[in-house]
């Protein structure tokens, strides 16, 4: 459980409340994101479907008691590839809940290069789905690629457009529309889900309730940016809508005006 009761901030967008201290590595042009060799997609199954689904799902239930609602609406999409954005509020949670909401799909991560650069676990979360955001042009083109490839075999690329951490935050922040570039280029639909807190009777922790809604599908007769913001706006305005549903602050976040 994260201690701190109170948080002040500045800045919505750019602030960052995660405690983990790392030194990312660069990701250049070298860095492989798709692995098709027998090797790879072994370590693949067993470090996604072995041991990080049974931990998820013991961390996520017995931890947050966490529920999902509206899951169904995965169903609409089960025979192709497709984005899920959700709001950033949980360090270990975060990686987990997807892959329970729309289980059994093979969800790929875009992550920070911080998520790759940890000790001994940095080693592992590529085969555990992480899509690390590159930091040349070289790069920029293999991740696009690697997004289209999961795509195209119809997997899930889940998102944090939020991007910073935020701890149990119950409202949604006004995330950019960037992130909204991939489905706009490739027309996938598009689902977000909204993680919301709530009162337990008994125990520390609140209960997470999960709330997916969509499929958003880009509007085809719109430019790509206009169609990358039209997508934007709906998503943001459904996570917004679901937030309003928390009715348990654990930390209370504070603007200071400058």
């Amino acid at each position: 459980m994260d201690k701190r009761k109170v948080i002040y901030y500045r800045d919505e967008l750019n602030d960052e409340f995660s405690t983990a201290q790392i030194t990312p590595r660069i990701i250049d042009e070298n860095y492989v994101y798709i692995h098709d060799s027998l090797f790879k997609k072994f370590t693949h199954f067993f470090w996604y479907r072995i041991v990080a689904t049974p931990i998820a799902w013991l961390y996520v239930k017995l931890v947050f008691h966490q529920k999902t609602v509206g899951g169904k609406a995965f169903k609409k999409c089960k025979k192709q590839g497709y984005f899920m954005y959700g709001n950033h509020t949980q360090v270990v949670g975060d990686p987990f809940i997807p892959n329970m909401i729309n289980f059994p799909r093979n969800n790929y991560v875009i992550v920070h290069p911080n998520n790759i650069s940890m000790p001994l676990l940095g080693k592992v979360t590529p085969s555990l789905g992480a899509l690390p955001l590159p930091d040349d042009k070289a790069a920029y083109k293999n991740f696009l690629a690697a997004i289209d490839t999961h795509i195209e075999r119809k997997h899930t690329v889940v998102v944090y457009p939020e991007a910073h951490i935020w701890p149990y935050y119950t409202k949604i922040r006004p995330f950019p529309d960037t992130s909204f570039a991939y489905p706009a280029k490739l027309n996938a639909p598009v689902y977000c889900f909204t993680n919301t807190y709530h009162k337990r009777r008994h125990g520390k922790e609140p209960k997470i309730i999960t709330y997916v809604d969509g499929p958003f599908y880009p509007d085809p007769e719109l430019p790509v940016r206009a169609r990358r913001k039209d997508l934007r706006d709906r998503v943001y305005d459904a996570m917004c809508k679901r937030a309003e549903c928390s009715d348990h602050e654990q930390i209370r976040y504070i603007k200071v005006e400058d």
